[in-house]
């Protein structure tokens, strides 16, 4: 049997001479730790909000005793898999992304196993978001950089975890960072993905630092 791809849709993507803007899905695009929370709530446990991460603050509702990673891990595959009885979309994305079509070029970028890459497609279609999607396990930044290329155009990054923000700088040093998270209680605790990412509260937030980057950066003074 043949191992399963790491990386899907990244062979299909065609981006014209316009900015480029790529976004994570999940707590970007798309509600997660929401979501995810009732799915374990109708699974007999509980996401508790103790600290920025999943294994260690889930716990059964019976007994209140911790799951283990393998438990975390296999309920994560089974709620990926039926994301589509659980994920809507993040407040005002579909508004503000449609917006920001007019200038840039769009491109969600989902760390998600490909096997699960048909679902998210259509749940992403389902909320009219129809624009490209790469799923992968790889680190973000090298494929971004692949991407990009040698293209000048100025080029957006969007996601909620610090070490793909990391990777991203490392590998596409012109990107402009953009740090968000819809879920407010584990927004609090995020790290701090540093001095080189502007932090975002909201998708009108976003849409503000976008639109004020590309306009900077296409003047002619930036030329």
């Amino acid at each position: 049997m043949s191992e399963e791809a790491t990386t899907v849709g990244h062979l299909d993507i065609l981006l014209s001479d316009r900015p480029l803007i790529v976004c994570d899905v999940d707590e970007v695009v798309l509600e997660f730790l929401t979501p995810f929370g009732k799915y374990l709530r109708a699974n007999g446990h509980e996401l508790l909000p103790r600290s920025f991460r999943l294994t260690g603050n889930i716990v059964s509702l019976e007994n209140q005793q911790e799951a283990s990673a393998d438990r975390v891990s296999t309920m994560l595959e089974d709620f990926f898999a039926t994301q589509l009885d659980w994920q809507t979309p993040t407040h005002n994305v579909g508004e503000i992304l449609c917006n920001l079509s007019a200038l840039a070029d769009i491109l969600f970028l989902t760390a998600m196993p490909p096997r699960h890459y048909d679902a998210r497609r259509a749940l992403l279609d389902r909320h009219g978001l129809t624009y490209p999607l790469i799923a992968t396990v790889e680190a973000k930044g090298p494929l971004i950089r692949d991407l990009h290329a040698e293209r000048t155009q100025p080029l957006v990054f969007i996601d909620d975890m610090a070490y793909n923000h990391l990777s991203v700088l490392e590998h596409a040093p012109t990107v402009k960072a953009i740090h968000f998270m819809s879920n407010d209680h584990f927004r609090t605790m995020a790290p701090h993905p540093g001095d080189d990412v502007t932090l975002a509260s909201d998708w009108h937030d976003i849409e503000r630092i976008i639109k004020s980057h590309v306009t900077l950066d296409q003047s002619p003074d930036a030329a």
